[in-house]
């Protein structure tokens, strides 16, 4: 499991950020979260195959969030593809979508699915056998969601209780972690629940999209036991007038919300053209003293590539 920033910028893309957009690789698939503009190109500088991207989540219906998908969906048909591809977003995206198609000399043989979301609690839009994802109704000035990604564990078999009640290594294995009953080499029959040890705790990640800070989303992270959590931080702490104005979040925003999610890392990225890097970093660093956090806070940058599994050290 990976985690690629493709774009890391706010509103106006700088010579070192561009528009936001969010790779996050899972076993053979790709999800993306947001679309700015240029973010097909920024994957050629990555491993993100676009071929491999299945489901598309879009937080808002800001330009930044949204203007590269009319030139990634029609690379994927330039590609040949014809597996269909799922993109989710608040409602307009429907419109957002077929107008794009319209843009110029295309061939898209490929379904392109739409889902508009329209919730005022948590909903979970995309069940799998291995993951689902939830969509989390946020603050900004227009409709907007975060995302949380929570991977699927299988019960555990006891292999101690395997071999005492003599099971037959195999395929009857599988049966009993789906949940099947199966017979033992005397013909008895034996439950899942005989064997069976409580799945180990998936991973779990949560992107907040652009919104003003919520309590109740980080106590929700929390009940969920969020390990990552990518927060909008496109202020410092010197600008929380505008920030509030703006109905975005600043730094020390995104660090109150992390605390009560009690994640293990917090990103922070949709960082503002008005910040150079070392500016953006030197006001983060001045007070970071006063954050008192217990959890690893980052500063995404472009091309960025985080391996989950050292992000959970």
């Amino acid at each position: 499991m990976k985690i690629i920033f493709l774009g890391t910028g706010a509103a106006v893309p700088s010579k070192n950020r561009n528009h936001i957009g969010i790779a996050f690789k899972f076993k053979s698939e790709v999800f993306l979260f947001d679309c700015g503009e240029n973010i097909q190109r920024q994957m050629l500088f990555t491993e993100v195959s676009p071929m491999k991207i299945n489901h598309i989540f879009i937080t808002h219906l800001h330009g930044d969030h949204i203007l590269g998908l009319p030139g990634l969906l029609q690379s994927l048909g330039f590609f040949g593809r014809d597996k269909e591809i799922n993109i989710y977003g608040p409602v307009g995206l429907r419109e957002v979508i077929e107008s794009s198609l319209k843009l110029g000399y295309h061939i898209i043989e490929y379904p392109i699915k739409v889902y508009e979301i329209s919730a005022k609690e948590p909903l979970k839009i995309l069940q799998c056998e291995d993951y689902e994802i939830i969509a989390y109704p946020t603050k900004h000035s227009v409709p907007s969601y975060a995302y949380i990604f929570r991977e699927i564990k299988k019960p555990r078999l006891d292999l101690e209780k395997v071999k005492k009640l003599k099971i037959k290594i195999g395929p009857d294995l599988k049966k009993l972690k789906n949940g099947e009953p199966v017979k033992n080499i005397y013909g008895e029959i034996i439950k899942p629940e005989e064997v069976l040890l409580p799945p180990k705790k998936g991973f779990c990640l949560a992107y907040s999209g652009d919104t003003l800070p919520l309590e109740d989303f980080g106590k929700y992270l929390n009940e969920l036991e969020c390990d990552v959590l990518i927060h909008e931080a496109t202020f410092d702490d010197s600008e929380k007038e505008i920030a509030k104005e703006n109905m975005h979040s600043t730094i020390g925003d995104a660090v109150n919300i992390a605390k009560l999610a009690n994640v293990k890392a917090l990103i922070l990225t949709h960082i503002s053209a008005r910040y150079d890097k070392e500016e953006y970093f030197n006001q983060y660093k001045k007070n970071v003293k006063q954050y008192n956090e217990n959890f690893e806070i980052i500063i995404s940058n472009d091309l960025d590539c985080y391996d989950v599994k050292d992000l959970l050290r």
